[in-house]
């Protein structure tokens, strides 16, 4: 099996067929679709981080909405998002020293 050309665009299921329609049977999954192995792919890269607005662009979405459908943050991305917003919020309520003034003796 060899690795998908390099192309210019995002990648459709034309061109998936193009490179080989029997590579998922080989593979053993016939039950998937090339939708979903697409699908997969594309939240494969959302887990990495990619964001948002490139995975857009490489999907070839028209909307930004219909791209919002790959990421799935597990539980981990979540508590870890909720403590960066804590510690945030920590630095703004750290008591700050007040300025001396200077007592001049009159």
């Amino acid at each position: 099996m060899t690795a998908l050309p390099y192309r210019e665009g995002p990648w459709t299921d034309g061109h998936l067929v193009a490179c080989g329609d029997d590579v998922v049977t080989r593979l053993g999954f016939e039950h998937l679709r090339r939708h979903d192995l697409r699908h997969t792919g594309l939240t494969w890269f959302a887990d990495d981080g990619v964001p948002l607005h490139v995975l857009r662009k490489i999907a070839g979405h028209g909307s930004l909405r219909t791209t919002q459908r790959y990421p799935h943050p597990d539980a981990g991305q979540v508590t870890a998002a909720g403590a960066a917003l804590s510690a945030h919020l920590m630095v703004l309520r750290a008591p700050r020293s007040l300025p001396v003034t200077a007592v001049v003796a009159v």
